[in-house]
C-alpha cells in the first residue's frame, strides 16, 4: 500500500484536503499520514527520515503533499525519497503575476482569517446544539435554515457542520413514528416554511443506522423506515419543501449541496 504524507508548517489541513481530493480519483488504497506544525529544520529532518524509512520498508516512494511557507523547510522536505507535490507554491508565481503584487510569506497565515469568523462559528454551533431535535422552537425565527426529516436521517451532524464550517445557524426538527398517521407541519414550522429544508435517505441505509442505536427493534426495521420515509417525502412534495437524498453523500457533501440549493452564504468570511 502506498503511503501519502500531508505536511505543513501550519495545520496541514490544506495539504490534506487537496491531497485527498486528488487521491480519491485513483482506484487504490493509501496509508495516510498527517504531520502538522513542522516549524524547524530539526523537525523537518525528522520528517525526511520518516519518509525515507517508509520508502525502505515498503519499496514504494511515498507521496508527499505539502504547503510550506518557509523556503528552507520546503527545500529540506524536497530532499526526501518521496514524490513531492508543493500545493502552495504551485500557485504563487501565476497569482503574483496576475495581481502584480509580491507575496509576503507568513507562517500561521490562516489564523487571522479564522479569527474573524470565530465568533460567528461558535455562536452558530451553540445555536445548533440548543435547537437540536426541535428543542427550542421559539428560536426558529433566528435560524438561517431549519432541517427536517425522520429520526437518524443526518439532521444533527449536518446542522453542526453548517455551523462550524460556514457559521450558518441551523436548527433541526424530527418527524417521529407518532407523527406518521396524519403527518403535517406543526404551526412553528409552518410560519418559517421558507427556511425549511428536508433530508431523506434510503430505507435500507436508514435501517442500518438505526440498528446501531436500537438493534432488532421495530424502529430499525426496513418496513418501518420505508413507511416513515414515504410519508415524509409526500409531505415535502405536498408543501413544496426542497429536499435532498443523503444516502450516498458525506456530511460535507450534504452541506455543500444544501448551500448550493438554498443560496445560503458563509457568514462573515
Amino acid at each position: 500500500m502506498r503511503t501519502a504524507f500531508y505536511i505543513s508548517d501550519g495545520t496541514a489541513i490544506t495539504a490534506e484536503v487537496f491531497g485527498h481530493a486528488l487521491l480519491t480519483m485513483f482506484p487504490a488504497q493509501f496509508e495516510h499520514v498527517t504531520i502538522p506544525f513542522v516549524e524547524t529544520l530539526a523537525m523537518a529532518q525528522q520528517v525526511v527520515q520518516r519518509i525515507n524509512d517508509c520508502y525502505k520498508t515498503t519499496g514504494l516512494k511515498p507521496l508527499v503533499f505539502h504547503t510550506f511557507v518557509d523556503e528552507q523547510l520546503r527545500l529540506q522536505i524536497s530532499q526526501s525519497n518521496g514524490i513531492c507535490y508543493d500545493f502552495l507554491n504551485a500557485f504563487v508565481a501565476p497569482l503574483q503575476q496576475e495581481l502584480q503584487l509580491a507575496p509576503v510569506p507568513k507562517t500561521h497565515r490562516t489564523h487571522s482569517m479564522h479569527e474573524k469568523t470565530y465568533d460567528f462559528r461558535i455562536d452558530a454551533v451553540n445555536f445548533a446544539l440548543a435547537n437540536d431535535d426541535g428543542a427550542n422552537m421559539k428560536s426558529f425565527s433566528q435560524a438561517d435554515i431549519i432541517l427536517i426529516g425522520v429520526s437518524r436521517s443526518g439532521k444533527t451532524p449536518t446542522s453542526l457542520y453548517l455551523a462550524l464550517q460556514y457559521g450558518i445557524k441551523a436548527a433541526n426538527y424530527p418527524f417521529v413514528e407518532e407523527d406518521m398517521e396524519a403527518l403535517r407541519l406543526p404551526p412553528e414550522l409552518k410560519q418559517h416554511k421558507a427556511k425549511l429544508f428536508g433530508l431523506t435517505i434510503s430505507p435500507e441505509r436508514l435501517s442500518q443506522i438505526r440498528e446501531q442505536r436500537r438493534p432488532n427493534s421495530r424502529y430499525a426495521s426496513v418496513r418501518q423506515c420505508t413507511l416513515e420515509l414515504k410519508e415524509v417525502e409526500r409531505l415535502y412534495q405536498r408543501e413544496q419543501i426542497p429536499f435532498l437524498n443523503s444516502t450516498q453523500l458525506s456530511i460535507e457533501e450534504i452541506s455543500a449541496k444544501i448551500i448550493a440549493m438554498t443560496g445560503l452564504k458563509r457568514q462573515k468570511y
